[in-house]
């Protein structure tokens, strides 16, 4: 992906298809379209998978929790995605077991029951089935769990994988596609013809300034959290369809959660669930669901939601990680469709929704990682039905994902100790992944701020100093990028 080369496209074209918004709606739509041979535009105003994207839980799952709510077809397809993602993307999709450790013999059996459900609406033998254990094979899966009065508990298998990094991979396959993808592009605005009808974008280079009109057969609203702002532009008396809801996870050493196994909490005090999940030679805990008002790109955590992570875990923990002892918090808001009743967005499904406006506007929101490809392929099933256009059927369900990393030399020195970041891996995000600011190399390109916060900070201008050389840029730009990324990075810390 070159983004000059890209901007070059943006003249004297139409486009079978406009995207706005560059997360996993985003470019799932893009790869879609693309790899069915439709012309294709994405825009992003921020990096790609900036916001929602790169903030999950890191699991490719069909929702334990959603089976209690009866929510089977939403399991059903989840874990069909699950079983696809793993074939088409398995450089970054791998298999994690869990230990739901049980303290009374009712609710071995209660959750002993529903994960043999959660194997039979899977249906397939990729992933490994659900067994009740006892205390001594529990303690040898995951050697420091709370002992007292444990009688065993569940282990079953779940998919994991490296969101933002998938986010990129599909962005690369769907370049490989001939999709023009281009992030820090703000839409500002909808072309209409004399009918109302949309025809195209106005768009903004946030790096130069420039304007762009850009036209396109239809377009498509993938903004996530928020759609609504973008709906609004259409028409002003459109009703909100997003209740954006928080969750953040703290992220500690691997010392608190010994083996390869997780940690499942399946109810918590406020009627969630809990992981505690080894990744990327760490452990991520989490997640919180908290109702916000208004979105923003970069959220801050609560102070009553990192107590209530580390009071929860603690019930499970024999090594128990106290405030000091997080290296790294980070922050996702998650796109949830309104409802009509009063309730917590915790009730609110995780199901997304397809809307196409009298404008011609087609929306997708709601949703969730896992089916990012199934709401791709609807979205432009839908949107080819209603054009002038011969439909052609997707293929993504057996198309190979990139993997973006594959040429690189991953036994360099690196830059750090704490985690791997190297001269040459930096030197191609810039060359070959659009990566403008260190943000996007230390957030989402690698996932060094995730991991530690104070590591990243102390690194920061070795890499900034890599990217000027390769940017062409100055002093003042690097002055420029450090007090930017210094204020993110308090974020970050607690």
């Amino acid at each position: 992906m070159n983004r000059s080369s890209n901007l070059k496209l943006l003249n004297n074209k139409i486009f079978d298809f406009i995207i706005i918004g560059g997360g996993a709606t985003g470019l799932g739509c893009a790869l879609d379209a693309s790899s069915r041979g439709c012309s294709v535009l994405l825009v992003e105003k921020h990096d790609f998978c900036k916001g929602t994207s790169s903030r999950s839980t890191k699991l490719i799952h069909g929702g334990v929790r959603y089976l209690e709510k009866g929510q089977f077809s939403l399991v059903y397809q989840a874990l069909k995605e699950r079983d696809i993602l793993y074939q088409n993307a398995s450089h970054l999709v791998n298999q994690v077991g869990f230990l739901i450790p049980t303290y009374n013999i009712f609710y071995k059996i209660y959750y002993w029951l529903g994960l043999k459900l959660y194997d039979l609406i899977s249906g397939n033998k990729i992933f490994n089935k659900s067994k009740m254990i006892g205390k001594k094979e529990a303690i040898s899966l995951v050697p420091n769990i709370e002992r007292d009065k444990l009688n065993g508990g569940i282990v079953y298998y779940d998919g994991q994988f490296n969101d933002s990094r998938m986010g990129l991979d599909i962005a690369l396959t769907a370049s490989d596609n001939n999709a023009v993808l281009i992030n820090y592009m703000s839409f500002e605005s909808f072309i209409k013809n004399k009918k109302n009808n949309i025809i195209g974008v106005n768009t903004t280079d946030i790096l130069t300034g420039n304007v762009y009109k850009v036209f396109g057969q239809k377009i498509i609203n993938c903004t996530g959290v928020f759609s609504d702002s973008i709906l609004r532009k259409d028409s002003f008396n459109s009703k909100p369809l997003i209740k954006p809801s928080q969750g953040i996870h703290l992220v500690v050493e691997k010392k608190f959660l010994k083996g390869d196994f997780g940690i499942l909490v399946p109810k918590t005090s406020d009627g969630r669930i809990l992981f505690a999940v080894p990744w990327l030679g760490h452990v991520l805990l989490g997640t919180t669901e908290t109702d916000i008002d208004k979105p923003v790109i970069d959220p801050s955590p609560k102070k009553i939601e990192i107590d209530f992570i580390l009071n929860t875990i603690n019930k499970y923990m024999e090594i128990k990680p106290k405030k000091s002892d997080v290296k790294s918090v980070f922050v996702g808001l998650r796109p949830l469709i309104s409802s009509n009743k009063k309730g917590k967005s915790k009730d609110l499904s995780r199901t997304h929704k397809i809307i196409i406006s009298s404008s011609g506007l087609v929306s997708v929101v709601g949703g969730k990682w896992t089916n990012y490809r199934i709401m791709g392929k609807e979205v432009i099933d839908l949107s080819l039905k209603k054009m002038n256009q011969k439909f052609i059927k997707s293929n993504t369900e057996t198309l190979k994902i990139k993997n973006g990393l594959s040429k690189l030399d991953l036994k360099e020195k690196s830059l750090s100790k704490n985690f791997y970041l190297s001269k040459s891996q930096i030197i191609h995000f810039v060359r070959n992944e659009m990566a403008i600011n260190i943000d996007d190399i230390m957030s989402r390109r690698s996932r060094c701020l995730f991991l530690s916060s104070e590591e990243s900070e102390m690194i920061a201008p070795i890499v900034v100093k890599i990217m000027s050389e390769e940017l062409s840029q100055n002093q003042d730009w690097i002055d420029e990028q450090l007090t930017r990324f210094n204020k993110l990075i308090k974020l970050y810390k607690i």
